[in-house]
Formats: C-alpha cells, structure tokens, sequence
C-alpha cells in the first residue's frame, strides 16, 4: 500500500467514526509525519503523547507546548475526554499498559466523545494485541515496508543533502545500483540513511563495496530477531561439481534478480524456490550456499528447532515472525536443510498439534508470501514428507540429487584436493575414480580428510595409496542403505527433475 493509499485509508477510517485506530510499523517517525498528514488534510489540530513527555500540541512543523500535567497516561486520556477540540490524538508506546483494565477502560469511554466531534485516537506499535474491550471502536492498519522507489528517493535527498558539503564520487552502474536498492529491503527508512550516509562520508563515494555495508546492517536485523541464521556467502557454484541440470536452470533465474523491473514489465514473477531431494551428502545444502553467491543475495538458514516452544501458540508465532523477518529482508534466500524434521510430526498428535498447524501456515506461506524470498529445502527422506508439501506449484521445480558419476567424482577428488594444498594431476585419478562408484560428495571429502590424518601421523605425503586404503575401508550409504536409496530412486522417477 503506498503513501497516498495509506492517507486515504486512515481518513476514511476517522469519517467512518472508527475512534480507535492502530497502526502497526517499527517506523514510529514514518507513521508520525503520515497521521500530521492526515491532520492537515482534514483540517483537525494534531496531538501526540509519549510517556517522557505527555501530551504536546504540533502545529505544522512547529511544537506548541505540552499540555500540563499529561505525562501520566489516565490523565492524558482525561484531557481528551473532556475536550471539545476536534483533533487526531497520536499515543505511542501505550500497549505495554493494556494489562491494566482501569486504562483499557478509560481508553474505552474516552473513544467514545468521537461520536460528537471529529478525530480519533491513533495508537502505533509492533506486535500489536488489542483488548476485548476496544475491538468494536477499533480499526487496525499496517503500514507497509518501504518500496524501491522510496529507498530511491531517498538516496537521492541522501546524495543532494551530502553534496552541498563534500564532492562525492557516483560510482553505481544501473545493475549495481538495483542490487544496493534491493538490499536496503527489509531496512526502515532511518537504518537505510544511517547506513548509505555513513558509506558515502567515510571515502566520499558511493562504490558497489558499499553493497556489503548494507548486508552488515541486514544481518543485525536477523540476529535481532533470533529465530534466521545468517550465512555469509563464501561458496561459488565453481565449487558444486556437476548438477549441471540444476545449475542451467538456476542460471536462467538469474536475470530475474539482476534486472527485476524489466523482468515484472516482461511478466515474469521473483521465482518460489525448488526442493531438492536425494541421497544425503550430495551437495544440496552446499548448493543453497552456492546459489546465494551466484545471485549475490543475503542466505538465510531456518532452523526449524528454533521455532518450537513449550508455550502454547508461542511456536506458531515463531514461525510468523520468522516468516515476517524472511519477507522484510528480501530479496533472500531462505535455506530450509532437511525439511522433513520439521513437518514429520503432521500426521500425529504427540505434539498437540503444533506441527500440523505450522505445516499449514508454511503452505499457505508458500502460495501467499509478500516478499521476494527464494526458498532452497532440501530433503533425504520423501517417506517423511507430508503429501501436500510435493503438490505441484508449491516450489518451481522438485530435483533429484543422485550420487556423482565418474566425471563428477574426478571434479570433486580435485576441488578438495585443490582446497588442502593439493596437486591433483600428482593423484591416479583413474584408479581413484573407479574404486569411488556409488560415494557420494561428502563421503569423498572424508576419504580425503581421512587419508591426510593417515600421512600426517607418519609424516608421509598424501598418495593415491593411502587414498585407495581409505576407499576400501570405507562403505558408501548406496551399499549400507541400499534399500532405502532404491525406493527413492524409484520414487523420483517420473515424478521430479534430475539436477544432473
């Protein structure tokens, strides 16, 4: 909802005798200068309260007093109530008092007198939970997250207000300049000033290095939060052998990220995200990571542990505000790994219910979501998977992870040596690679990992020796679960899409 949306909205809530109005934003500065708004454009005075300094007067953009005596929340709702003037009434921080029935009650009677003058009393904050009493006088509104164009604009009041003190450098192409307004989603108005003022003051210039500093100030609004992990981007999809099926049809998405306002003009909608399923030890969580980096978007990781809560109701609203945090920071990836712990439970009771409800928040979630969020699950055990979750339309697309073939396994042998210092042409890769069928990705790196401990403890150097000593010794789960991964290589045929 834009600006212009939002005025209307709260004016034709004040002529439709809507006496209490609640506005829901982390903006209290944003949703003051909308209410002051409002005032002008219906001509009433304009009041606002805050618990330091009561009850003060604006007129304009200049503060006509406080009104004596009401720093003490009755007495300032005394005041309204006794008053004649017709005028918006702006209390911040009041719902921390809605334990008090006495208050909850003044505020009751108070929003009453609007039945024979004009105005309303207007409450904002965060997480807003409205007393019985008040919902029939009520209304509730949510302002919304800013939008490009107003980060735009204010970049642009950022630059023209620095430049009339300093000579600074533009140094954003059209690309990279997207890339800094689509990150600064998710940040209000206030943080993303600090942030793009302190970057251009600190060298004079306002570089594609400064896309960083606005991540930084991204991954304190997730640790804010508590419930998203944040991971920094330090995979590249150089080091994700094979999947070339996968990563074809990532590559094709990518523009969507780079040029998101062609592609809307072009039709084209933020990709949902895929699942990919397979045999564990692939490469699909390293392929979240990798994605990340190849799009240049923050990687957030949902741990579904974290949601759950002893408290009843506490764990749905976890997963809300997880959700919310999600939405607030794109564009995003969110990274669910192994999915199917999380929604096991729905076809139980022992939890009392608290998955199958979150499990039904998530889908509709899925259909609905407001934010450009990319979501990468990934999932071992289809059996586990509820059937809803596989639907068509829920994720873009449903891949199968499958364990490497020879040429991949090669790649994976070299990317690994490769990261410890190691010469791979100095390796017999042929041997190596025919003795490894059926190992998976990480089962390879731990013969490696393994081989090294061998050659350190009797100081000799890695050989194709001690790396084949370590491959006969070691059982690949194709061979210790060789029912299970031929069920689910049963079960994705036909029914999902090879990432190889």
């Amino acid at each position: 909802m834009k600006s212009i949306n939002m005025l209307t909205e709260i004016e034709l809530l004040i002529k439709s005798n809507h006496s209490i109005i609640f506005i829901e934003t982390a903006e209290e500065e944003r949703a003051d200068a909308l209410i002051k708004h409002v005032a002008d454009r219906m001509n009433l005075g304009f009041f606002i309260w805050s618990a330091s300094k009561g009850l003060r007067r604006i007129d304009g953009q200049e503060e006509k007093g406080s009104v004596y005596q009401t720093v003490e929340l009755a007495l300032a709702l005394g005041h309204v109530e006794s008053s004649n003037f017709p005028a918006i009434y702006h209390f911040q921080g009041v719902t921390q008092y809605f334990e008090d029935v006495v208050t909850v009650t003044r505020l009751k009677d108070c929003s009453k007198t609007f039945t024979d003058k004009s105005g309303a009393i207007i409450i904002t904050g965060l997480d807003i939970k409205i007393p019985d009493q008040l919902k029939p006088y009520s209304a509730v509104i949510k302002i919304p997250e800013p939008n490009v164009e107003q980060y735009q604009e204010l970049l642009h009041h950022v630059l023209r207000d620095l430049q009339s003190k300093m000579h600074i450098e533009f140094k954003l192409d059209t690309e990279e300049l997207n890339k800094l307004l689509n990150n600064l989603k998710g940040l209000t108005l206030m943080e993303a000033e600090k942030v793009l003022t302190k970057a251009i003051v600190e060298d004079g210039m306002l570089a594609p290095k400064d896309i960083n500093r606005v991540i930084d100030e991204k991954i304190k609004v997730v640790e804010r939060e508590g419930l998203l992990e944040y991971y920094p981007n330090e995979e590249a999809m150089d080091s994700v052998a094979d999947l070339r099926g996968l990563k074809e049809w990532l590559a094709k998405r990518k523009e969507i990220i780079l040029q998101p306002d062609k592609a809307r003009e072009f039709g084209l909608t933020f990709p949902k995200g895929v699942l990919l399923l397979g045999v564990p030890g692939c490469g699909k969580s390293l392929c979240a990571k990798a994605v990340a980096m190849e799009w240049g978007l923050p990687l957030l990781k949902l741990d579904p542990s974290n949601l759950y809560n002893k408290y009843i109701g506490e764990s749905e609203k976890n997963f809300k505000r997880a959700m919310q945090t999600a939405e607030k920071l794109s564009p995003v990836i969110l990274w669910i790994d192994e999915i199917e712990k999380a929604f096991s439970s729905v076809s139980g009771d022992h939890d009392a219910g608290v998955s199958t409800r979150i499990f039904g928040t998530f889908l509709s979630w899925l259909q609905d979501r407001d934010g450009d969020v990319f979501i990468v699950a990934t999932a071992n055990d289809v059996q586990k998977l509820p059937a809803e979750f596989l639907r068509k339309g829920r994720f873009d697309e449903i891949f199968f992870v499958d364990v490497p073939d020879p040429e991949s396994r090669e790649a994976i042998f070299r990317i690994h040596l490769e990261k410890r210092g190691k010469n791979a042409d100095n390796f017999d890769m042929k041997s190596i690679v025919e003795a490894t069928s059926g190992f998976s990705g990480s089962e390879i790196e731990q013969v490696i990992v393994s081989a090294l401990y061998t050659a350190f403890s009797n100081d000799l150097e890695l050989s194709s020796t001690l790396l084949l000593d370590e491959i006969r010794v070691t059982k690949p789960l194709t061979v210790t679960m060789r029912d299970r991964i031929g069920y689910l290589r049963e079960w994705a045929k036909g029914r999902t899409v090879s990432a190889h």
